[in-house]
């Protein structure tokens, strides 16, 4: 058979097509090659996908990774368990607030640990002898990876192709309204009423289905490539909170790209406790991205002592494992990386120098009334440009103008890497996005060099796109 020529052997992307490379880096700065083209002293100003929490060749991680390597090689976690795992969960446990998890299950990636937790949601109301208790509430416009059990309980049309293999959209997966203020509030309306019409319409279709029958609501605490993060409007996390509570429903938190130490009010992990106080916290989470900083492959799934007493009292097992759960080298590796976050008051400073990197967007792109952005939004180290054809009506630009990665190719060229997307729901509607996660790392100084940065990219886009109109 012949074999069609291609410029590269890597199945991923756009496929068998020449791929921009990230050569290397020091701190928040990295180099990428692209079309044969050299960018030294790029800002990474999403650390890849919200992940490198250390920033580019730590000092420190080669001792780390060393001390993990020397000590343990592999055993499976069915069999038989290992000592890092266990003092990362402690770790995990000790840093969030008392009382909020007490167990925790260490998988390899976002979507492993979304797919997990439906099974562990699965298996709690069987050992609680609710075996009817099958559907889940997710949100229109969510992202959870890109499993099919993690697709189903997303809504994009990335999942278009694959319906016919997913969790049955209509009677098990079930999607609610998103939460995106900037889009979605009606004018006059307070935070306050928005989320109430909101939990409303969550409330009306736990009876439709009847409570019996509602296992889990699950929502992204603060959505990233997806519709770029909106902060919750006020009670709403805690309204749905209160409604698990009322018809005995699992509340589930995916905080794989907003949560450990990204956006933490307290120099701790958790992005929830910006918005719930301890002891209205997830019943189980989802976490990963910064937990390794992108040296290793680990994310995990955080359990309440709600859901492991089940377990406890019940059968006692899991059901099913896989390979490289709770993998020994990855997570005394992140061990380590989290302990140096910690210590050196990481998260904090990702907190102070995120808010101050969207309060500067704010102040130098909102006002201007010549450039296309509508609304800079986000919190912490977690923050989003959305771009808009008027900035009065809100009014996209046609998804075949592709702005949010033009943008990205505009930011390359200013010294600067984020994640530019053309956004779409199942509904018609569209978007653009530019996604900003930098390393905890990051610097006053670094802030104001980025925002320059970013300044001057906007005003090459708007020439760019005031030029072809």
């Amino acid at each position: 058979m012949t074999v069609t020529p291609v410029k590269s052997q890597v199945f991923q992307g756009y496929v068998g097509k020449e791929k921009a490379f990230a050569k290397n880096g020091k701190g928040i700065f990295m180099t990428i090659e692209k079309n044969g083209k050299e960018y030294r002293d790029v800002i990474d100003a999403v650390s890849g996908a919200a992940v490198a929490s250390l920033g580019w060749g730590d000092p420190d991680v080669p001792e780390i990774v060393s001390e993990a390597l020397k000590k343990h090689t592999y055993s499976y976690p069915g069999l038989v368990a290992n000592e890092a795992a266990e003092k990362l969960a402690k770790f995990y446990i000790d840093n969030s607030p008392p009382g909020a998890f007490a167990s925790a299950l260490w998988t390899c990636s976002g979507s492993e640990s979304n797919e997990n937790a439906l099974k562990i949601i699965r298996q709690y109301w069987l050992e609680k002898g609710q075996p009817k208790k099958t559907k889940v509430i997710s949100r229109e416009c969510s992202y959870h990876g890109f499993t099919l059990g993690a697709i189903s309980i997303g809504n994009t049309p990335r999942g278009a192709p694959f319906k016919d293999l997913m969790i049955n959209q209509e009677e098990v997966c079930l999607k609610m309204p998103r939460c995106w203020p900037y889009r979605d509030m009606k004018e006059g309306e307070t935070e306050e009423e928005y989320s109430q019409r909101l939990l409303d319409v969550l409330e009306k279709m736990i009876l439709d289905n009847d409570p019996e029958t509602v296992s889990a609501v699950i929502v992204e605490t603060l959505p990233g490539s997806s519709i770029g993060t909106p902060v919750p409007s006020k009670g709403y996390l805690k309204g749905i909170r209160d409604l698990c509570n009322k018809y005995d429903v699992v509340f589930m938190l995916d905080e794989v790209m907003c949560g450990t130490g990204r956006a933490n009010p307290n120099g701790k992990l958790n992005c929830w406790e910006n918005f719930l106080a301890p002891e209205d916290g997830p019943d189980i989470q989802t976490v990963g991205k910064t937990l390794g900083s992108g040296y290793v492959t680990i994310a995990g799934v955080l359990i309440s002592p709600k859901i492991l007493d089940a377990y406890v009292n019940g059968s006692g097992l899991i059901l099913g494992a896989q390979t490289y759960h709770s993998h020994a080298f990855n997570c005394g590796t992140a061990l380590g990386i989290q302990q140096k976050i910690l210590q050196n008051g990481l998260t904090k400073n990702v907190f102070e120098n995120g808010n101050l990197l969207g309060k500067k967007l704010q102040e130098a792109l909102l006002d201007d009334p010549n450039n296309f952005v509508g609304d800079v939004r986000g919190l912490g180290g977690f923050w989003t440009i959305e771009f808009v054809k008027d900035k009065k009506t809100k009014e996209p630009f046609p998804p075949e103008k592709k702005v949010g990665p033009r943008f990205s190719d505009i930011a390359l060229e200013n010294g600067f890497n984020i994640m530019g997307v053309s956004g779409a729901d199942n509904y018609g509607g569209n978007w653009d996005i530019a996604l900003f996660g930098p390393s905890f790392i990051i610097t006053k100084e670094e802030v104001d060099l980025l925002v320059e940065r970013v300044v001057s990219a906007v005003h090459a886009l708007t020439k760019q796109l005031r030029a072809e109109a």
